[in-house]
């Protein structure tokens, strides 16, 4: 009985990301928000909670991050990450500086204390790799410019991860200066050696990958896959990053090979993931705590534009790259989720739990509007703050021109 009421929740969850995924290609926007919706209205204090289904989607979304993250990793080379966080290194930094402090910021203004203040800065600092990495497929950008320099950032995020998470873990653990440092060591190391293998031997390990029958090739790379995210997970390394190293490891015909088989389970496991998301969300804690999340989420995406368009241009993107860039970074996701969880477990701080989960559904939502939009709204600003006259001075023979670009000035929305 449990196993039919569990596939007749599991197909209808499917049936429905189906369907919503339709609505939004009619209209033409990423089927994200929609997916995140449905999580509300099912998961817990919803309309109609699923719970037979519930550990299967968990275990589920878990897999959508780390396929998410593969398939990134199988679009750029050892050689393209590691030019990339030896070009992009400042860009980490900036990204800390403007997206963690005004969480710290945040923190202390509502009375918090200094360790509740170091878990809000790590919630507004990191982007979620798994919806941008969503969006990016979803908009048909991976191939784009400034693409390399969106993922050096996410990369240099999760990597600071291995240093933050420990630290965090050990100040709400209040453990001695020995253990924590002992922790950090560790966790540093593997996200070095698995750097290392995935730099130095790559070719290595695409030959013991490659095989000509499908099956052999899918078998052997999803379980290669899941094996590195679950050790460096274990050892307190994102899973994210063991996946987005496997997929860098992994070059030529294998790699071309592994994107065919894996695209359809990406998508099927990266939707589950964003539905899960919702499902753990009770709508009842998000009032509350709206108006402080709403703020902090307006700062925090001016900000992450701001990072991302600082680091196009530091990489010689043009203009309109810039602004995608920016754009892209605003959503945050599963890390911000993780961060909060240690403190509210630890009983830090109890307005932390809603707080955040109210701050990253905001971002979840805007993340893929601002990825689609920020470029053509600075466009249009730029447009309808540039004087006619210049404009009109530029092209002064031709009949009828003038009068055009008077009129492409005053009307820049979709023509221009």
């Amino acid at each position: 009985m449990h196993s039919a009421l569990f596939l007749i929740e599991f197909g209808a969850i499917i049936l429905g990301l189906g369907l919503l995924g339709r609505v939004a290609g009619r209209l033409k926007f990423s089927p994200i928000p929609l997916y995140l919706l449905a999580g509300l209205a099912f998961g817990t204090g919803g309309i109609l909670p699923l719970p037979a289904s519930e550990e299967f989607v968990a275990i589920g979304a878990e897999i959508g991050v780390i396929l998410l993250l593969l398939m990134l990793g199988l679009e750029y080379t050892a050689s393209d990450l590691v030019s990339n966080l030896k070009t992009q290194y400042p860009a980490g930094l900036v990204d800390f500086t403007l997206n963690a402090v005004p969480g710290a910021v945040a923190a202390l203004l509502m009375g918090w204390s200094p360790v509740a203040a170091v878990v809000l800065a790590g919630v507004t600092w990191i982007s979620s790799s798994g919806v941008i990495a969503k969006v990016m497929s979803d908009l048909g950008r991976v191939g784009n410019r400034e693409t390399p320099v969106i993922l050096s950032i996410l990369v240099l995020e999760d990597l600071a991860m291995a240093v933050y998470l420990p630290i965090v873990t050990a100040l709400l653990a209040g453990v001695s200066l020995a253990a924590g440092s002992a922790t950090l060591a560790i966790a540093l190391g593997v996200a070095g050696a698995v750097l290392f293998v995935a730099v130095r031997y790559g070719r290595l390990i695409s030959r013991f990958v490659s095989s000509d029958d499908q099956e052999k090739l899918l078998l052997v790379v999803l379980g290669l896959t899941l094996l590195v995210a679950g050790i460096a997970q274990q050892l307190q390394v994102s899973a994210a990053v063991g996946a987005f190293l496997v997929g860098i490891a992994l070059s030529g015909e294998v790699a071309e090979g592994t994107h065919t088989l894996l695209s359809p389970l990406r998508d099927l496991f990266a939707a589950v993931f964003f539905v899960f998301f919702g499902l753990h969300t009770d709508p009842a804690s998000i009032p509350p705590v709206l108006l402080p999340a709403l703020a902090l989420a307006v700062v925090t995406a001016g900000t992450k534009i701001a990072t991302g368009y600082w680091a196009a241009k530091r990489a010689g993107v043009g203009v309109k790259g810039r602004w995608r860039a920016g754009g892209t970074l605003v959503a945050r996701g599963e890390f911000s989720i993780v961060i909060a969880g240690l403190a509210v477990t630890a009983g830090i701080e109890p307005a932390m739990g809603p707080l955040a989960t109210a701050y990253v559904l905001i971002l979840v939502v805007i993340g893929p509007l601002t990825a689609r939009y920020t470029e053509p709204v600075a466009a249009w600003i730029r447009l309808r703050r540039t004087p006619v006259e210049p404009l009109l001075a530029a092209v002064p023979s031709r009949p009828g021109s003038a009068q055009q670009l008077e009129d492409q000035a005053q009307d820049p929305a979709g023509r221009a």
